[in-house]
């Protein structure tokens, strides 16, 4: 049986990345695009990749209110944060399952979203059912959402951003096991790639700009600073400073924990084992061997994350560093993954588990 999805929001970098992964997705089918801006063009037009691909042809961009969503059975929400505000209820009200990739419904306290967003939370009674879309960390979460599928009520699943995906899976289990000291600062220093600041160019991420540089940007007061403490448990403990580098795609997130004296003789070696305790059965989690670090171009176009680990006897402090692709396990992977455990499918249907080795 095919489960009918639209994207809205498809003619962005994330929205056309869910569109290449689910046109390949034996279970879905892909009803319906939506872009505002290219309404009316055709997918392989406005994207020539997908011309002449199966099931690509009759795809044509609508306007975000086409009633099509609607009979869908889940739509995914590619859209800045304020529009998924906009558009989930009327879609749960109409018994579709919504897959949100933007911010709107990641924070359970709707006066922190308000707070580093501006903007009011317009629909915080939802916030109690959704589930937090980062399926290694948040399992419980997605198990109720798939219960209330399966029992025929539609579901809410809000994505986790892209920096607080790559940088939590490297540094959650060193904190819920109790290696890290109850004070001090968790340091996050993260790269990504252009396309994480979405399709429309400005002056920080024009070519020109871009382009043989790298550069620090909204340095203590980026909005996921608040959904990685939150994952975390670290509320007010998380100094976050994401840079921007000279790549399309890629996502590398070192955090550096310090130690809690009783995780002071904590080795590499034995880190590297606790944490492949933590993931197993984790498919797209890959925790390297001590004395390696993970490279962005080892998980391009792919859903995996890749972990590396050291430790800093002098410092008591670990180093935990997570690889991503931004676009795929930091947005549409990540979205179908979500998508699957909800339909009750295994996690990797229609998801690409090796990255492009070239």
């Amino acid at each position: 049986m095919a489960y009918t999805v639209g994207i809205v929001g498809a003619a962005g970098y994330a929205g056309v990345e869910l569109a290449r992964i689910l046109l390949g997705h034996p279970d879905f089918e892909l009803r319906a695009i939506t872009s505002n801006a290219d309404a009316g063009q055709a997918l392989g037009s406005v994207y020539p990749a997908f011309a002449g691909v199966e099931g690509a042809g009759d795809l044509v961009f609508s306007t975000h209110d086409d009633p099509v969503l609607t009979t869908c059975d889940a739509v995914f929400l590619a859209v800045p944060h304020t529009a998924a505000l906009a558009a989930a209820p009327g879609l749960l009200d109409a018994g579709v399952t919504v897959i949100d990739l933007s911010a709107d419904y990641r924070l359970s306290d709707p006066g922190t979203y308000e707070r580093w967003y501006g903007v009011s939370h317009t629909s915080p009674e939802l916030l109690q059912d959704r589930a937090f879309g980062l399926p290694e960390l948040f399992a419980e979460d997605l198990d109720c959402a798939a219960e209330r599928h399966a029992a025929g009520a539609p579901a809410l699943v809000a994505c986790a951003g892209c920096f607080p995906t790559a940088t939590s899976l490297a540094a959650a289990p060193a904190v819920r096991m109790g290696w890290v000291a109850e004070g001090g600062p968790v340091v996050v220093d993260a790269i990504s790639g252009v396309t994480g600041a979405g399709k429309s160019a400005n002056a920080r991420t024009h070519y020109c700009s871009a382009d043989e540089n790298v550069e620090a940007y909204n340095v203590c007061r980026h909005r996921h600073t608040p959904e990685i403490e939150q994952i975390l448990g670290l509320a007010g403990r998380v100094v976050f400073t994401p840079h921007l580098a000279p790549l399309k795609r890629g996502l590398l997130s070192t955090v550096t924990l310090p130690l809690a004296p009783s995780a002071a003789s904590l080795t590499a070696e034995e880190a590297v084992s606790a944490y492949r305790s933590f993931y197993e059965g984790r498919p797209f989690v890959r925790v390297l061997d001590a004395g390696q670090v993970p490279k962005t171009s080892s998980v391009a176009g792919s859903n995996a994350c890749q972990i590396g680990l050291a430790v800093n006897h002098e410092a008591s402090a670990l180093i935990a560093i997570g690889a991503i692709d931004n676009l795929c396990k930091g947005a549409a992977g990540q979205a179908v993954q979500c998508a699957n455990i909800v339909f009750g499918l295994d996690e990797r249907r229609g998801l690409p588990l090796v990255a492009l080795p070239v």
